[in-house]
């Protein structure tokens, strides 16, 4: 496991360095594998922003912070991926011992909306490639939470395929399984 901590308009001195790496230490005890940890801290409009990623056993942990001094950020967001370890582990141990379903009656997913206008239209400013860990829907959605996205894919290998769960405006959530027809 190894720490990259980088700067974005600002220059990170080996104090902050340190006090990033001592605080992430506290978190990254309850996993038996991390991979390499990213701390992202940048100033913009007098604010100091501190947004970490800890990847770790094939889920992805992350949050950002915003306050007016940059110790205080990165407090607020360690604190933060505290709770999602928290929420993380909680779940998995309700799961273990409360004999934890499937959720086979996923909502079907909607249709696509057909006609898209002109591709010229669109313009792609960020492409963005990342592993996927063969997981069931369930532990997609767990994940989704996790990250605070909307939508989340991955490997289902009980399907054999790539599928994204998502979740709906009444607040459940939907599966999108690709078919080749």
């Amino acid at each position: 496991m190894a720490v990259i901590v980088k700067g974005r308009n600002t220059v990170v001195s080996p104090a902050v360095k340190a006090y990033v790496e001592k605080k992430i230490d506290k978190v990254t005890r309850q996993f038996k594998a991390v991979g390499d940890i990213q701390a992202v801290l940048k100033v913009e409009n007098g604010m100091h922003i501190a947004e970490i990623t800890v990847p770790a056993k094939g889920v992805i942990f992350r949050a950002q912070e915003s306050t007016k001094d940059m110790y205080s950020s990165i407090d607020l967001v360690i604190e933060k991926i505290e709770r999602q370890v928290h929420k993380y582990k909680t779940k998995l141990m309700k799961r273990k011992y409360n004999n934890f379903r499937d959720m086979s009656a996923l909502p079907d997913a909607e249709p696509a909306a057909a006609g898209a206008a002109d591709t010229d239209e669109f313009r792609i400013i960020r492409n963005k490639s990342f592993v996927m860990h063969p997981m069931t829907p369930d532990e997609a959605i767990l994940q989704m939470n996790l990250l605070n996205h909307d939508f989340f894919m991955f490997y289902d290998p009980d399907f054999g395929g790539v599928s994204v769960v998502y979740r709906r405006k009444d607040g459940n959530y939907g599966l999108l399984a690709p078919k080749i027809g």
